[in-house]
């Protein structure tokens, strides 16, 4: 009796595993199935799809990007799609894809947003050379210079930032996307100029940030806003490029000269926040100080020395030298180094008097010297009347030149005559 008790719980057992398995669902590598997340392991993530034994996803089939643990991807609980990427049944081995189904998904979504330009989020899962590394479903890419409106320098506390982008290119091919958070900025920026502008005060100090650099000035953000600061505003000595003063991403403080609401023009200027090299010359140089300058230009009058950057001061042609000079030019050269010895500064007429010929010692006057150059006059008017009364062909008189040009020439003449 017992024996056939045995047999008939056998039996009932088999039939309810034959059930069992008759309810799971046939499956085949390339399926698209859903799965709950049963259990999340560092490099995996165990998933119940229902079927006779449990599938795992590896790390890189749960994103497009690149992750350190599963967890940055799945939770336990969640519900997923998945693509079946491997079923052995011997094996009980069943492995699944969330990356290809997230990716199939994310190229239709992608192109669609990329054609309503429409603003999307996504965090940054890598900073890596040249740029940014987003997850969108597919691995996307923000270049550098379409991350902000500035220039950044450093992106290494980016990631895990969530961005604004726009999606800029999108080739499936090639698995190539491309998006910019620079574009939503600009187009913010663009928005809200009118009212920034009317805003801003004219003489004003704001705080700033370069934004970009042309031959001409720099660009700087003021606040939302765009203002330009010359390149005859960025020093107050000669700037060939404002590279010279300022680099993309500086923090600067800039005074508004002007602004144009009609234009959205804002004119700034980086000089005017500075000490004026004037008010610094009237502190620095004193009267009868002996100072190193460098000569810029030539005059008639005489020669402008810079003594400090922006700060010419004159060498009046009577101060170049102890001797008498007709130009600056016969002592003179322009980028030339001279001392120079200060005899007055003015400040308020932005005037500078300077005198090279006090910072060297007056040539040593002779007795003989001064007076020599008028008593050897006479002297050479003696010698000179001896040397024409040596010659025979020459009269100290003007009775003995014609005597003696008649009797030279007379007879030679009298042939002409005749």
């Amino acid at each position: 009796m017992s024996e056939e008790i045995k047999n008939e719980n056998q039996t009932n057992e088999s039939q309810e595993a034959q059930e069992a398995m008759s309810q799971v669902a046939a499956v085949k590598k390339g399926d698209i199935v859903k799965g709950k997340i049963i259990k999340v392991e560092q490099d995996q993530a165990i998933v119940d799809i229902g079927y006779k034994y449990d599938g795992t996803i590896p790390l890189r089939e749960l994103s497009s990007v690149q992750i350190e643990n599963a967890d940055q991807a799945v939770q336990e609980g969640q519900e997923i799609e998945l693509k079946i990427v491997t079923i052995d049944d011997n094996k009980e081995k069943l492995v699944l894809s969330k990356r290809s189904v997230d990716s199939e998904k994310a190229w239709e979504t992608l192109q669609q947003k990329l054609d309503e330009k429409v603003i999307i989020e996504a965090v940054v899962a890598e900073v890596v050379k040249g740029g940014l590394v987003v997850d969108v479903g597919v691995r996307g890419f923000v270049p550098a210079s379409m991350v902000e409106r500035s220039f950044v320098e450093d992106f290494s506390d980016y990631k895990g930032r969530t961005l604004r982008l726009r999606v800029k290119e999108i080739d499936r091919e090639k698995n190539k996307v491309i998006l910019s958070q620079k574009d939503v900025l600009d187009e913010e920026y663009e928005a809200q100029k009118k009212d920034i502008i009317s805003k801003i005060e004219v003489g004003k100090v704001y705080e700033g940030t370069v934004q970009r650099l042309t031959q001409f000035g720099a660009f700087v953000d003021i606040g939302g806003i765009d203002g330009l600061v010359h390149i005859s505003e960025m020093a107050w000595h000669h700037v060939e490029h404002p590279s010279e003063i300022v680099k993309e991403g500086d923090k600067v403080n800039v005074q508004v000269l002007k602004v144009d609401p009609e234009k959205d023009k804002v004119s700034l200027s980086l000089k005017a926040t500075q000490e004026g090299p004037w008010e610094k010359a009237e502190k620095t140089f004193t009267t009868g100080e002996i100072i190193t300058g460098t000569v810029k230009r030539l005059a008639g009058f005489g020669a402008f020395v810079e003594i400090a950057p922006g700060v010419e001061g004159l060498v009046h042609i009577s101060q170049i030298a102890h001797r008498h000079i007709a130009t600056p030019q016969e002592v003179l050269k322009e980028g030339q180094e001279v001392k120079v010895k200060v005899l007055d500064v003015n400040a308020a007429e932005k005037r500078v008097s300077l005198s090279i010929k006090e910072t060297e010692e007056a040539p040593a006057q002779t007795a003989s010297s001064a007076p020599s150059n008028y008593s050897s006059r006479p002297e050479r008017s003696s010698n000179h009347q001896k040397e024409l009364a040596g010659n025979e062909n020459v009269s100290l008189s003007n009775q003995g030149l014609s005597m003696t040009l008649g009797e030279r020439f007379g007879d030679k003449l009298s042939k002409f005559k005749k």
